[in-house]
């Protein structure tokens, strides 16, 4: 997998002042924890899987989950772990034919309902997890916890190399008088299991329905303040600079035309300088299809330290990675604050002229982003998240998936 590989050379040139790299699941990690970008949520249910990934249908696609919780009905279970299999055998297949690599593959995981349902799985399927990188816990607690982990390092065997990603979506982590010890307590337990955790991924909307809320599409999830709330706990406990985990934003969920209240944040410039009418009818689109509200998001994501985020359709996958694309002026002053951060020089004019790097309160931000300049690569000093999305055409195929 690369980040926007599908673009021409030329076009590549045009946009990157320095491309991203390859990666696959057994790229180290700490590189790795930083490349799932857009992760694509499928029911377990849809008989495609297997065949849009042979096919490449997604071309942006690096991430994904095949989910057998909140995307199936209880009826649907059996039927949704028999397609499982029969998806992932079939991709297993591909693989050992030599129509496809683990180059050629996403990312992907499988999200389970039960530490009994993922013994049941990983049993049947055996070697043909070596396509996947690993599992998503849902609701995860200290015991359900416990027993999802001590199974996901069982399989971690041979040749089989597997992740999980705890959700944290409970009561207990949303509840005020809960929270803290929780949220510690899971701490500890994921921190003995580090090696093979590869995000924290948050439920936001697990915790919203536990009072009966919903965020809209003029309002992002740091409107709601009880979600913010509890977002802000999450990070301070697990974004630390010694904790070494990266954490990933909540779902987005909308993506179909409906009646709006508020104005749109997106602003004309960027659009109309550049590109003029062209840009102007591509915002227009966007604004139309609720891309504004995911741009605002995951700003706000990147803003608070999350790397990444859940979405549900095809056409949310290239906005979220342009957006973690590092800018030139991030990329430099990165490797100012690098490249004096050995005690010589304190702080620094930026080489754009218009802040003062700190090189110790900045040190961790300056790591991040080099590694994030590596997986999603670096604009050209004229170039932005513009440049990667305005020739994007959104598809009407919409997934209909309940995450």
């Amino acid at each position: 997998m690369k980040h926007f590989d599908y673009e021409t050379p030329e076009r590549k040139r045009e946009i990157f002042f320095k491309e991203p790299e390859q990666f696959t699941k057994y790229t180290a990690k700490e590189i790795l924890s930083y490349a799932l970008g857009a992760t694509l949520y499928m029911p377990a249910t849809k008989k495609s899987i297997a065949q849009d990934l042979i096919d490449k249908k997604f071309v942006e696609l690096t991430s994904m989950v095949i989910d057998l919780e909140d995307a199936v009905g209880d009826t649907q279970l059996q039927e949704a772990e028999d397609n499982l299999f029969e998806q992932i055998q079939t991709l297993y297949d591909a693989f050992c034919n030599q129509l496809i690599t683990i180059s050629d593959l996403p990312l992907i995981f499988v999200r389970v309902r039960s530490p009994q349902q993922m013994q049941r799985i990983t049993a049947q399927i055996g070697k043909y997890q070596r396509v996947l990188t690993g599992y998503v816990f849902p609701k995860f607690s200290y015991e359900t916890g416990k027993e999802y982990l001590a199974i996901l390092e069982a399989n971690n065997r041979d040749d089989i190399l597997l992740y999980g990603m705890p959700i944290l979506e409970s009561s207990e982590i949303i509840y005020k008088e809960t929270r803290i010890e929780t949220l510690l307590k899971l701490k500890t337990l994921i921190d003995s299991y580090q090696e093979y955790i590869l995000n924290i991924r948050i439920g936001a909307t697990d915790f919203c329905g536990l009072f009966g809320i919903r965020r809209n599409v003029d309002t992002t999830i740091y409107d709601v303040a009880l979600i913010r709330d509890c977002l802000t706990d999450i990070l301070n406990i697990f974004n630390r600079q010694d904790s070494g985990y990266v954490v990933s934003g909540p779902v987005w969920e909308y993506f179909s035309k409906d009646q709006r209240i508020l104005k749109s944040k997106l602003r004309m410039t960027p659009f109309q300088d550049r590109y003029g009418r062209t840009g102007m009818q591509k915002r227009t689109e966007m604004i139309n299809h609720y891309i504004d509200g995911l741009i605002n998001e995951v700003l706000l994501d990147r803003l608070n330290g999350i790397v990444g985020k859940t979405v549900i359709h095809p056409t949310h996958i290239k906005t979220v990675h342009s957006l973690y694309t590092v800018s030139h002026e991030e990329y430099l002053d990165a490797l100012s604050i690098i490249g004096n951060s050995e005690g010589q020089i304190g702080v620094l004019k930026s080489q754009y002229n218009n802040k003062m790097n700190e090189m110790k309160p900045h040190l961790y931000w300056a790591k991040r982003i080099l590694v994030q300049a590596r997986i999603f690569g670096v604009y050209n000093e004229d170039q932005d998240f513009t440049s990667l999305i305005i020739d994007t055409q959104l598809e009407e195929d919409f997934y209909e998936v309940r995450v």
